[in-house]
């Protein structure tokens, strides 16, 4: 069985809750049922029982009139029941457990005056393991009829993922077995091509064997040929399809085709919703930088729109400015020249020469006659 997580447990239990499987040989072989490991109990005592059908919701065990779980399932008043499935896994190891139940219909076994069959109503939902082993199978058997054409193309990939040991396989036509090469298969048929002629081989039975790993097993699917051609440029050898009966096709084959169309379906629509994420991503990136645009251009107008009201208003603010400066500078003494700069040195510097140095009046006398000579 392959691993199934636990949304998948959730879709078998809602899908197939009320789907009844009948435990027939071929079924208790492919979920590997213990029948000697079945038991039914109640008020503290168990009998072992033969479980006949079971669903997600109820089982039906086959027990003898004559016996002691007849007597105490029988009575009006039974208490709570409970069955023992146990099943074998594939290291060998045992699995068992209990579902409890009880009884809601009692009757003959197919007209049995030893035997009955006594219906057990589920109070719980059954465990993990019950769901898991026959929601595969149930799904197993709706998808051989919703998807009956799927054609999957055998390829060195494909023949990995179905456990098919190899594309030769042996098909017997009128009981007589040849060799053949596998194309493609699917839940309701399968194509190959083989050597023959084609008037012998068109509308006969045909069984087709095939080799399959993992577990190791050889599968056999009996069908009919609906169509033949030659290939192109051999006239002895044919591409030949055959077209299986619907109670002919096993379980197991059943089982191989959905397991690698289940996963399949995982891995096509994983990416696909992967894109789609990134999709959005992108998208909700591309919003956000169209909006920071806008915002940017919004701010870039509003400053631009300031700017401009300021400067309105500048030429009224600089007329006192203007009128201030005139009148500081009229307050302002004239700069002086350089010409005018040494005379008032030398003024400054003579002035002083003068006042220290007082004439005598000797002197004063002196001075004029100096200058009659």
């Amino acid at each position: 069985m392959a691993l199934v997580t636990a949304q998948q447990l959730q879709d078998y239990y809602d899908h197939y809750r009320d789907s009844e499987l009948t435990f027939t040989k071929e079924i208790i072989g492919i979920l590997k049922v213990d029948p000697r490991q079945i038991y039914v109990k109640c008020n503290g005592n168990q009998w072992p029982c033969i479980i006949n059908s079971t669903s997600l919701m109820a089982c039906r065990i086959i027990v003898g009139v004559k016996g002691g779980a007849y007597a105490m399932l029988s009575q009006k008043e039974t208490g709570p029941v409970s069955v023992r499935f146990c099943f074998t896994d594939s290291d060998g190891q045992m699995i068992s457990f209990f579902v409890n139940g009880r009884v809601s219909d009692i009757k003959p076994y197919m007209n049995s005056a030893e035997l009955a069959i006594i219906t057990i109503s589920f109070t719980q939902r059954p465990a993990d393991d019950l769901i898991e082993r026959l929601g595969t199978l149930l799904d197993a058997n709706a998808n051989a009829m919703r998807r009956k054409d799927e054609r999957v193309i055998i390829n060195a990939e494909v023949k990995r993922k179905l456990g098919l040991a190899k594309e030769e396989a042996l098909v017997q036509i009128q009981g007589v077995p040849r060799h053949c090469i596998i194309r493609d298969l699917s839940f309701g048929g399968v194509k190959i091509i083989m050597v023959g002629i084609q008037k012998y081989v068109e509308n006969q039975q045909a069984l087709l064997q095939m080799r399959f790993e993992e577990p190791a097993e050889v599968i056999q699917v009996g069908g009919v040929v609906v169509a033949s051609s030659p290939v192109e440029g051999r006239k002895d050898i044919l591409m030949v399809s055959i077209k299986f009966g619907d109670k002919t096709v096993p379980i197991a084959y059943r089982l191989r085709i959905n397991n690698y169309l289940v996963n399949l379906r995982k891995h096509v629509f994983a990416p696909t919703e992967t894109t789609e994420q990134k999709l959005a991503a992108a998208k909700a990136a591309q919003e956000k930088a169209v909006a920071e645009e806008k915002a940017k251009m919004e701010a870039e107008e509003k400053a631009k729109a300031e700017a401009a009201a300021q400067g309105d208003a500048a030429p009224a603010e600089a007329a006192p400015a203007g009128q201030d400066a005139a009148q500081d500078a009229s307050a302002a003494p004239a700069p002086a020249q350089d010409g005018d700069a040494a005379e008032v040195e030398e003024v400054n510097e003579a002035q002083p020469v003068e006042e220290a140095a007082p004439a005598d009046d000797g002197d004063a006398s002196d001075a004029p006659a100096a200058e009659t000579k």
